[in-house]
């Protein structure tokens, strides 16, 4: 049984790349994946002629990509999201004919993602406590999978109130249901 060794970014006393067991770690392969998303945005920026800053980074164990500071980027969100929601489908396909896996890269733009969280996560808490308080069911308007994963991580944090989603895309949605927390 034979193990590979590459390199892990470190350089030894010549110069060339320090060999580890096992290949690149995790973190290697989501750094990668950033990599791959933002020199494929940043050419689409150039062809679109918008201006924009690509931070890369990688939290909760996936890549997340940032494009900040353009005047034009706003048209890069789109209505509730749904330009930025396509871009990144796209980001995660180049991503995928690079790597030849599927990932699970995150995009962001004009801190889009980011203030939407927030008012989702405030959305989702008074309408547990609503529930709660009153003892009856509300549904939601249809959301995004990203959209219910925030709401229900928010209606979590309230004691006496439970979540669900139901429905088919595009029109699904959380409803929130008193009882068991």
């Amino acid at each position: 049984m034979s193990e590979t060794l590459e390199s892990d970014g470190r350089a030894g006393e010549n110069g060339a790349p320090v060999a580890t067991e096992g290949g690149p770690t995790s973190q290697d392969v989501l750094v990668r994946e950033g990599d791959i998303a933002g020199d494929y945005l940043e050419r689409l920026l150039d062809i679109l002629d918008f201006d924009g800053d690509i931070d890369l980074d990688v939290e909760a164990g996936r890549a997340i990509v940032s494009i900040d500071g353009g005047k034009d980027l706003e048209k890069l969100v789109g209505q509730r999201g749904d330009v930025l929601e396509a871009l990144q489908e796209l980001t995660r396909l180049a991503v995928q004919q690079s790597t030849g896996t599927r990932n699970r890269l995150m995009l962001d733009i004009a801190g889009w993602r980011s203030h939407r969280r927030s008012e989702l996560t405030d959305l989702g808490r008074r309408t547990a406590e609503e529930v709660r308080d009153s003892g009856e069911s509300q549904k939601m308007r249809p959301m995004t999978p990203f959209e219910r994963k925030i709401v229900h991580d928010a209606v979590a944090g309230v004691e006496g109130v439970h979540s669900e989603s139901e429905g088919e895309e595009p029109r699904r949605r959380v409803v929130v249901l008193p009882g068991r927390s």
